[in-house]
């Protein structure tokens, strides 16, 4: 099944003296999705931010809102991060021993419900949860910071996972050093859904944006022609 492409801006490399500006320009600039990374200071070594954050930021766009959980245990929280207006919440297989009922608890909080791949995790963990997800994102640096250099040994990983999904409706995703030298590498495995956040928040504008945003996915369409 062929996919769009999506750009998924992460807000994790915008100026948070302004985070509610920059993701309405960002959305206004052509982003398909808001990329929201969650770091617990546990699971990933950086704390980022919660529920709350995210609550204030949605009625800034009606762009989707595609929440990344790097936090362990995140079964407490799913319902918070429901309630503040997250329409795809992720978890990482890595994160807790019930993955299945994590998933099902995020779908019948009424959202779609994604799994994350840490870059030395093997695809074969979520091959049981594929008929219980939207979304598999692959991480393809060490979760933690923005500005990672992309780890050129999962595109083989992408290309099995979108393997494994076959015919089902899942949106594959990227997550780490994405940038239009890299872009096409994933885009050619077989992901569709990409996240970017210095490459595209460091241009500073609406206009910086959009621009970034139409380069990234130009690259990402050379890449599966």
């Amino acid at each position: 099944m062929s996919l769009p492409i999506r750009i998924s801006p992460s807000i994790l490399a915008a100026d948070f003296a302004k985070l509610g500006q920059d993701v309405r320009d960002v959305a206004t600039a052509g982003a398909d999705w808001i990329h929201l990374d969650v770091m617990d200071g546990h699971f990933a070594p950086n704390i980022s931010f919660g529920p709350d954050v995210i609550k204030s930021l949605r009625p800034y766009t009606t762009a989707t809102f595609d929440c990344h959980l790097m936090i362990a245990p995140a079964d407490p929280y799913l319902e918070a991060f429901a309630k503040a207006g997250c329409d795809i919440i992720t978890v990482h297989a890595e994160a807790g021993p019930h993955l299945h009922r994590s998933l099902q608890t995020i779908r019948a909080l009424g959202k779609k419900a994604g799994v994350s791949l840490n870059p030395a995790t093997p695809e074969s963990v979520i091959e049981y949860v594929l008929d219980t997800v939207d979304l598999v994102l692959v991480m393809t640096v060490n979760p933690g910071f923005g500005g990672q250099k992309f780890v050129e040994a999962t595109a083989e990983k992408i290309r099995r996972i979108r393997a494994m999904i076959g015919d089902r409706p899942i949106e594959l995703e990227v997550d780490g050093g994405i940038a239009p030298d890299t872009i096409a590498i994933a885009a050619a495995a077989g992901a569709n859904v990409f996240v970017a956040g210095s490459a595209i928040f460091k241009a500073g504008s609406i206009e910086g944006y959009r621009n970034a945003i139409s380069q990234l996915r130009a690259a990402a369409e050379s890449g599966v022609k």
